[in-house]
């Protein structure tokens, strides 16, 4: 684990953290739909008209690009769902069902924080994947979060954009997803490591109903916040 203690930039203990469930399974949400959420809801963020708020939800199938994203990263041929260009740094990856995404829409202390801030979003997925009894660890120059072995495994990643001091885009978390999409790419731009799922990894099915709890619990302790508080798409638009 990283000597780097994630608290010390964390926000006073006074500030609330606001989930949202966007949507799930049927409901899975298409990729501009959430990308448009999340905007507006920067936006209402920096104005300081909202608390700190965490988006979570399954994606249809989609894959998007970050800003770092090479030819030879990209699917050849038609991969099967939509590829998206996106804001946020990182390359290619995939979002889809079974895969808990998460867009902390979050007001940083420090405006440069958003190193930190990944940090401690590596650090509540390794928090996460502990409940279940699973190692996992952090690999350097490479975020997100990995199970070690001959190759690594990445289980979760991390792409953020921080406009005005408030980040968007987020964390995704392998539960239960279908992995063959992450065959189709070379995810994150990584050719020499391999990608995995809760699933995969402990042998019986871990679903994103499951994780999702563990992700808020976790990410309100590491933030400082109070008890997480829930609010509905229609309340956060209100």
């Amino acid at each position: 684990m990283s000597e780097l203690d994630v608290r010390d930039d964390a926000p006073p203990t006074t500030r609330e953290l606001v989930f949202v469930h966007v949507g799930f399974g049927t409901a899975a949400v298409p990729y501009d739909k959430a990308w448009d959420l999340q905007r507006r809801t920067q936006e209402r963020r920096i104005d300081d008209e909202i608390s700190d708020t965490v988006l979570l939800l399954e994606h249809e199938p989609v894959y998007t690009a970050g800003k770092r994203t090479g030819a030879l990263d990209r699917p050849v041929g038609d991969p099967g769902a939509p590829v998206i260009e996106v804001d946020r740094g990182g390359k290619i990856t995939w979002h889809g069902p079974g895969q808990l995404t998460g867009y902390p829409i979050v007001k940083l202390p420090d405006p440069r924080g958003g190193v930190a801030f990944v940090r401690l979003l590596e650090h509540m997925m390794m928090a996460v994947c502990a409940e279940f009894g699973l190692e996992t660890t952090f690999v350097e120059d490479r975020s997100g979060l990995w199970v070690p072995g001959t190759p690594d495994r990445k289980l979760g990643s991390i792409g953020l954009r921080v406009r005005r001091g408030v980040t968007m885009h987020g964390f995704q978390i392998n539960c239960d997803c279908d992995m063959s999409w992450f065959d189709r790419i070379i995810p994150c731009g990584i050719s020499d490591a391999g990608s995995t799922s809760l699933s995969k990894e402990l042998g019986r099915r871990v679903t994103v109903a499951e994780v999702t709890p563990l992700v808020e619990r976790h990410l309100t302790d590491l933030l400082g916040a109070t008890a997480p508080l829930h609010r509905t798409t229609a309340q956060l638009a209100a």
